[in-house]
């Protein structure tokens, strides 16, 4: 992790992107609705470089996986890495979702939706 004192300006956060699709419909092209929704996160992520934002390369991307629950293997992922230090904060696409479970276990690391 990148540790730096609350409210620092320009201050380093690292930022996963996380990325999920319910249906396996269109996983298997070259470009998909997660890569998209990684592109937008990552020019989103981009656009508050000023402001210290550095994202993860790390994919966290899910598919085929329904937001009901919490069986999602690169959630799972994404939060022990956060919970051991690797990133500052969660982001992730519109049509993914975090959900309370995993949102309490982030345990106030910041989160945002592009």
């Amino acid at each position: 992790m990148w540790a730096h004192p609350q409210g620092a300006r320009n201050a380093r956060t690292a930022w996963p992107a996380y990325t999920r699709k319910s249906t396996e419909d269109g996983l298997e092209q070259e470009f998909n609705s997660l890569d998209a929704q990684r592109g937008a996160g990552e020019a989103y992520i981009a656009s508050k470089k000023s402001e210290g934002w550095v994202c993860l390369p790390d994919r966290y991307d899910d598919g085929d996986f329904t937001g009901g629950n919490m069986e999602r293997p690169a959630l799972k992922r994404l939060l022990a890495d956060i919970e051991d230090g690797k990133g500052d904060a969660a982001g992730q696409g519109g049509a993914s979702f975090l959900g309370p479970p995993a949102a309490t276990r982030l345990r106030g690391a910041r989160q945002w939706r592009w």
